[in-house]
């Protein structure tokens, strides 16, 4: 199918519970993008036109119930978000791609990268969990507040001022936008639900045992004043121990440096891309094909 490279139509990707939206442009090197819980396609709106205009093609994809993703899904999580990475990517029919996730997407990206390496390039990670964090009394306790805390109807004004709160340091004006478009999203009673389920559902211990079968380099960024981590730099460490990664911590940044920190993390982005093996696409499908 012929379009243009800068088309921003909304797609569907079938899968066995429900659909998931995505959005498609630029022409090249494949990189698929998803936001992390609780959050939208456009966290990444400040990062995708430039790597579109350096050469890539990038595919930015909603979770399960997020965003314009359908809320049929019942199933939520890493290896759940995983298996979606890699049906795309095959969908697309133009990998091996390179999986850029936010928060728990790079976690889930990091799962698909050792369970699928041949239809994994590389790997940017920004403010990922490449394991549990906090102990497992901590978790359930986090579960119970989430349950509370996303019940109809304040569930959306208590994740949207939460989402503040994670964006510690820098205030881009965009942040307050963004933040009222999550917000707008979740008062979609379906939508709420569903991200009440991820919540209950998510647990970051699945990744750990897989970062020793990443195969694919990987970018790992993290925001110095992420509150999601005691020490973001002992993170920032873990994740280069673990899977080799080639780190950077931005200063006066929290959870959302694609927001916060658009700039820096578009450099380091791009200066990864360039150091990764040439592009070798698999064969194209009607979806993934360029005229």
């Amino acid at each position: 199918m012929t379009r243009s490279p800068l088309s921003t139509d909304v797609r569907f990707l079938p899968r066995p519970e429900g659909r998931l939206a995505y959005t498609d442009q630029g022409a090249g090197p494949l990189v698929v993008a998803v936001p992390g819980m609780g959050d939208v396609r456009s966290t990444w709106d400040d990062v995708v036109p430039p790597l579109v205009a350096a050469g890539h093609r990038v595919v930015v994809m909603d979770l399960r119930g997020h965003g314009d993703s359908d809320t049929t899904f019942r199933t939520h999580g890493d290896e759940a978000t995983a298996s979606d990475y890699v049906a795309l990517v095959e969908h697309l029919g133009a990998g091996p791609a390179v999986l850029m996730g936010s928060s728990m997407a790079a976690s889930a990206a990091v799962v698909a990268a050792a369970d699928r390496p041949d239809l994994v390039r590389g790997l940017v990670l920004v403010d990922g969990f490449l394991r549990a964090n906090g102990s497992a009394l901590a978790q359930r306790a986090m579960r119970v507040l989430f349950r509370l805390a996303l019940a109809r109807p304040w569930g959306p004004a208590v994740w949207s001022a939460f989402y503040g709160s994670l964006a510690k340091g820098r205030r881009p004006a965009r942040l307050a936008q963004h933040r009222a478009a999550v917000r707008a999203n979740l008062r979609d009673p379906a939508r709420l639900r569903s991200f009440r389920d991820l919540t209950l559902q998510l647990d970051h211990a699945v990744v750990e045992p897989r970062l020793a079968h990443v195969q694919a380099p990987a970018l790992a960024v993290f925001g110095a004043l992420d509150p999601d981590y005691g020490d973001p730099a002992a993170e920032a460490a873990f994740a280069e121990r673990s899977v080799g990664a080639t780190t950077l911590v931005l200063p006066d940044v929290g959870h959302y440096p694609q927001i916060q920190a658009p700039d820096e993390l578009v450099a380091a982005v791009l200066a990864h891309l360039a150091t990764l093996p040439a592009h070798v696409p698999g064969a194209g499908s009607e979806e993934g094909g360029r005229a």
